[in-house]
């Protein structure tokens, strides 16, 4: 069935108001709720279903400023369940407003389904799974009347502002539950722009990245410029010749079509794509130089996916297949994994290729066969577990499913019954909680250590070297190391029973030193979490000359070029920390995004 948007009432104090326009009662509908103010875009409404679409009125013709709309319909509708609908802008044709930087010619405002509108939140998550951007938001929280009248906008470029509750609503709530603020005079073209020819409004940089989310075929050169990168980059560090770039452009198309097969849009599709353009990269130079375009969850999922795709390509015991594909589920999707695996391998017909083509094809039909192909594979469990700790320790609701996970990898259990069952260890003992930092000198790792609450230890290697005669000197770290290990046991045995924290403050740089740190935390039974940097070398040397203890230029260049970093479920959980000391992304928590 197809429905028009509801007219928007104007805000009491909205200038715009025409005498045609509905106006607000009041705000009662909006007072002692949580609210979101989006910009509000100067485009055509427009309303798109699984089986078609149409601008304001559900009869609406055809006009050259939909042809683009009509496109990206084409790529997403796949993705729109029966029922459900999208509304949002078509911005391609300027009206009264002429935009220059737009990530898209359509940002979705509200995903209806049947007579419902979903909540804020799940509106954010849905469309960008569409792979379509929603409004820019401007403020939120309860309703502030005062608040929303000191918003200030720049009227030559904005149009005015929505306001909406962040709960969901019935259509029959719409005006008590939707408002809008439009600057005066808003209609400032002499002739409808319907009727003028269409000029069609620019996009800026970012609109290659959304294009890709939304199914269009990659643009690799548009994709570098969004990502303030260039085609020499693409082997980073190492510099790529022109046949590693055209290599590396025919893998992102491949990777393009076998995403599509597997259905995977928004961001899924757009890792994948990214992690083949830059499939030879290394994942310690990519994630820091992705995350400022990208975010840092969605950077550091690409970086992983290019660190873990060339092991699809080795020769492994079918015995231990099922558990290794389960573990490495933890840290990437592994449909994408394997749609990487595969084009990475694009262009080459040699014998090493075409038995690393077998392996990936092999190791697919393992992963189908055990039910991890799909995006959330473990959501169940994971859904079954929040229900469990709904008002629990945030810290035992980790654990618990970081051995949940552990045990489904390991086949020890299969059910989410049999998880919640197996959790019961964990949840009235008190254990001790290590912070491992992880990270080259200068990321800021004794600091963020200093601002953990509750830490009772904090073994540091830079302490115990300086304890033998200077912080710097690096001459004698597998002594330093192994007095390291000591004292966390002892940390660890004494306080046990605490439920403190200890933090293990060194770099950290390689599995094999976090395995002996792990080995020990084995031992006492402690919750594990990983505090991880993802800094570029410029950064790490800028701060490495302000230091009050910098360590030697040639040490930091080779702490960079060893740095491996963890990935998603080597640790009981994961804290990424961003370049101010904050935790900016997680992985392995209970109550947080999908992993």
């Amino acid at each position: 069935m197809r429905l028009s948007y509801p007219r928007t009432p104007h805000l009491p104090w909205s200038p715009g108001a025409t005498p045609d326009d509905a106006r607000a009662a009041g705000v009662s509908g909006l007072v002692g709720r949580e609210v979101v103010v989006t910009e509000k875009l100067d485009g055509e409404n427009t309303t798109l279903y699984r089986d078609g679409l149409h601008a304001r009125s559900v009869d609406s013709a055809h006009h050259p400023s939909r042809a683009w709309t009509r496109a990206l319909h084409g790529r997403i509708a796949h993705a729109l369940p029966p029922g459900r609908r999208v509304c949002g802008e078509n911005l391609y044709a300027r009206h009264s407003i002429a935009y220059t930087d737009l990530d898209s010619w359509f940002y979705a405002f509200s995903v209806w389904d049947g007579e419902h509108c979903l909540d804020w939140d799940a509106t954010v998550r849905f469309a960008r799974r569409l792979g379509v951007p929603v409004p820019p938001v401007l403020w939120r929280g309860v309703f502030d009347e005062r608040a929303l009248r000191a918003l200030r906008l720049d009227t030559a470029r904005q149009e005015g502002y929505v306001v909406r509750t962040v709960e969901g609503f019935r259509r029959d709530e719409f005006a008590h539950r939707v408002a809008k603020w439009v600057r005066p005079g808003h209609v400032r073209t002499g002739e409808h722009w319907m009727s003028a020819p269409v000029v069609a409004n620019g996009l800026g940089r970012g609109a290659a990245l959304w294009e890709v989310r939304s199914g269009a075929e990659p643009d690799a050169a548009a994709l570098l410029a969004a990502l303030d990168l260039a085609a020499a980059d693409l082997c980073g560090p190492a510099t790529a010749t022109p046949g590693d770039v055209a290599r590396a452009e025919a893998a992102a198309a491949d990777a393009a079509a076998r995403l599509d097969l597997l259905g995977r849009t928004g961001d899924a599709r757009l890792a994948g794509v990214l992690a083949a353009l830059f499939h030879r990269a290394r994942r310690a130079w990519l994630a820091p130089r992705l995350a400022d375009r990208l975010g840092p969850r969605l950077a550091r999922r690409t970086a992983d996916l290019v660190g873990l795709h060339g092991l699809l390509h080795r020769d492994l015991p079918d015995e231990k297949r099922r558990t290794g594909l389960a573990r490495m589920s933890e840290a990437a999707d592994l449909g994408v994994l394997h749609a990487l695996a595969a084009a990475a391998l694009t262009g080459r017909d040699d014998a090493e290729a075409r038995e690393a083509r077998d392996r990936v094809a092999w190791s697919e039909l393992h992963a189908e066969d055990a039910g991890l192909l799909g995006e959330t594979p473990l959501e169940g469990v994971r859904a079954r577990l929040r229900e469990e700790f709904v008002h629990g320790d945030p810290d035992v609701a980790d654990r618990c499913w970081a051995e949940a996970r552990r045990a489904l990898a390991e086949g020890r259990i299969t059910t989410a019954e049999e998880a919640v069952a197996l959790t019961w260890r964990w949840r009235g003992a008190a254990f001790c909680h290590l912070v491992v930092t992880v990270g080259p000198s200068g990321s800021g790792k004794s600091t963020f250590a200093r601002s953990l609450p509750g830490v009772c230890v904090t073994v540091s290697l830079d302490e115990l070297r300086r304890g033998r005669g200077s912080r710097a000197d690096q001459s004698a770290n597998r002594t330093v190391l192994g007095e390291g290990l000591r004292r966390l046991d002892t940390a660890l045995s004494d306080t046990s029973h605490d439920g403190c924290t200890v933090v293990w403050d060194a770099t950290a740089l390689n599995r094999h030193q976090r395995f002996l740190v792990h080995a020990v935390a084995r031992r006492r039974d402690a919750l594990v979490t990983h505090a991880v940097w993802l800094l570029d070398e410029d950064t790490l040397a800028r701060r490495n000359v302000e230091r009050r203890h910098p360590v030697p230029p040639e040490v930091l260049a080779d702490q960079v070029r060893r740095y491996e970093p963890p990935y998603p479920g080597e640790a009981h959980r994961t804290w990424y920390v961003g370049a101010d000391g904050g935790v900016r992304d997680t992985a392995g928590v209970l109550d947080g995004e999908e992993d």
